[in-house]
């Protein structure tokens, strides 16, 4: 990242004393089919986080592989196994060189490192996911449930729901990319207890009206606010077989406030002293709390996955009479 620019951010009532935790986003550029290369950019993006104090580092989505691949053939070459999690003694398969490389530095700089990477699963099935790391190793593996576009075509979506790590800064959940568009599924690690929600992204670029933030950093915010958690989303740089990236990172607080990004199309890095305990609050002044005012029998066709017609709504039938 040699020239990227680097953005400093602060909540409310955060500083440098006890229950800070800065937290980075490294928008890194990567190339499809050059897993040495990304392995050096993603390397060197942890060095200089930790070296400005980040404890937690966020990475993109597909960081070892690149993302606009050509055909299965091509993800399945380039996806490399997770290697056994932390207590998990059932494991055969060693980790793959990028996960290897990610564990090591994470062991040397005492960081909890989220990534994204092109994953060959222990079952053989190519996956779209996340890991956690901390210095013990690999903490847990999260497969994108929601696949974009022509992902499809590549991978098989995961159907476990995202993972809370309790980890040495704070309880970090993670999730990936176009998962942050389902309101249903963000709920659930807010209500495991993450404080932060981590969630590196590829974000494809679209045309939006002048002097508009990017709609997925605007739904990042939703997340955030709606939960009373923060979240630092890792997009991309960098243009891949003629796709632009918005080059969206950001790192919000609970109230969905940015503390850091966007710079979009920058490489860059990002870092934001977050008080992650803040986000064990759920109240909105003194009378609202986001998760005890819930409702969750009014929300069954939301989890049935059917709808509500207007003839079956009290509030909108109309009169027969």
């Amino acid at each position: 990242m040699d020239g990227a620019a680097t953005e400093s951010g602060a909540g409310a009532g955060s500083g440098t004393g006890s229950g800070v935790t800065v937290v980075a986003c490294a928008q890194v550029r990567l190339a499809v089919g050059d897993p040495a290369a990304n392995r050096a950019a993603t390397l060197d993006a942890i060095d200089r986080a930790a070296e400005a104090g980040a404890r937690i580092v966020v990475l993109p989505e597909l960081a070892n592989s690149g993302y606009v691949f050509r055909d299965a053939a091509e993800a399945a070459a380039l996806a490399e196994p997770v290697g056994p999690l932390v207590g998990d003694g059932s494991a055969t398969e060693a980790a793959g060189p990028t996960v290897g490389a990610w564990t090591e530095a994470a062991r040397r700089h005492g960081i909890v490192l989220v990534a994204g990477l092109a994953e060959k699963a222990p079952d053989g099935l190519i996956r779209n996911s996340a890991v956690l790391i901390d210095p013990d190793g690999v903490r847990a593996v999260y497969r994108k449930a929601h696949l974009w576009g022509r992902e499809s075509e590549f991978f098989v979506p995961g159907d476990a729901p995202p993972p809370v790590v309790a980890t040495a800064f704070g309880d970090v959940g993670l999730m990936v990319c176009y998962d942050l568009e389902f309101p249903e599924w963000v709920r659930l690690p807010a209500l495991s207890g993450a404080e932060l929600l981590c969630a590196p992204v590829n974000w494809p670029y679209a045309p939006r009206p002048e002097g508009e933030r990017p709609a997925e950093v605007v739904r990042v915010q939703a997340d955030a606010a709606v939960n009373r958690m923060f979240v630092a989303a890792c997009d991309r740089a960098g243009p891949e077989r003629g796709t632009d990236w918005v080059g969206g990172s950001v790192i919000t607080d609970p109230d969905g406030f940015p503390l850091a990004g966007p710079h979009p199309g920058e490489e860059t890095l990002l870092l934001a002293e977050c008080r992650l305990a803040d986000a064990r609050d759920k109240h909105i002044g003194t009378y609202n709390d986001v998760h005890a005012d819930r409702r969750p029998e009014l929300y069954a066709p939301v989890a049935a996955g059917t709808r509500n017609t207007v003839g079956d709504n009290p509030a909108t039938k109309k009169d027969s009479r």
